[in-house]
């Protein structure tokens, strides 16, 4: 990686880059070849010079001619093929080497991986996440990363020294949530009535006289 494109500059399809390379004059000499990142289409260098009022360089392309084909590269990685003799030293590596490497910590627990990277001053910082300790940043630095081989994909950080916090208990599961026409159970009635929705109350049972003869057992029928 030799460039962010951070943004569009003017009408002509000139972008404000993100230098992310110690040799910006080399990888942005008028004529470099430069790749959009996971791509073949060639990006020809017209014109970098550092930007006055900022970071960054504005630099154009011969393929870029106007504000809308520069849109399209906003935000993308830009790559250099590098012959052999300048690969980098050991120890080091390019920074599509280093993402989607896992990272895990002097105990062994897997912390997640390496999925982004900026820069703060002259330090790469690796964005980590996917672990039990959620989204955290490591400055790349020795006090911090104890074994950095992006190549054999492992990276060991002192997560004691980066102050993480402890692991984030996993969330309960969700109840399940009830389907459409599902019947949900009867409330019951305040006033003590029979709810509409069960079966009818049954009726006391009556008296088998009684109901025969109404006035059977009252004052007024007895015989004097």
């Amino acid at each position: 990686m030799v460039g962010l494109v951070r943004g569009v500059h003017g009408l002509n399809g000139a972008l404000r880059v993100e230098i992310l390379t110690d040799r910006p004059e080399a990888r942005f000499a008028r004529g470099a070849v430069l790749f959009r990142e996971g791509t073949e289409a060639p990006l020809t260098v017209h014109e970098a010079v550092p930007v006055e009022d900022g970071p960054g360089w504005r630099v154009r392309f011969r393929e870029i001619a106007d504000r809308t084909a520069a849109d399209t590269l906003r935000g993308a990685y830009l790559e250099s093929q590098v012959p052999p003799a300048e690969a980098p030293a050991r120890g080091a590596a390019y920074w599509h080497e280093v993402i989607g490497t896992p990272v895990v910590g002097l105990d062994g627990e897997v912390l997640g991986s390496v999925v982004d990277i900026y820069r703060v001053a002259d330090n790469d910082v690796y964005v980590v996440r996917g672990g039990p300790r959620g989204e955290f940043d490591v400055p790349a630095v020795r006090d911090f990363v104890r074994i950095f081989a992006p190549r054999r994909g492992e990276i060991v950080v002192d997560a004691v020294a980066l102050d993480l916090g402890p692991p984030r208990p996993p969330k309960p599961p969700r109840p399940p949530r009830a389907r459409k026409g599902d019947k949900r159970g009867a409330r019951p009635d305040p006033t003590g009535s029979p709810s509409s929705d069960g079966p009818p109350a049954a009726e006391p049972p009556v008296d088998a006289e009684l109901a025969a003869d109404p006035v059977a057992g009252s004052p007024a029928a007895s015989e004097g």
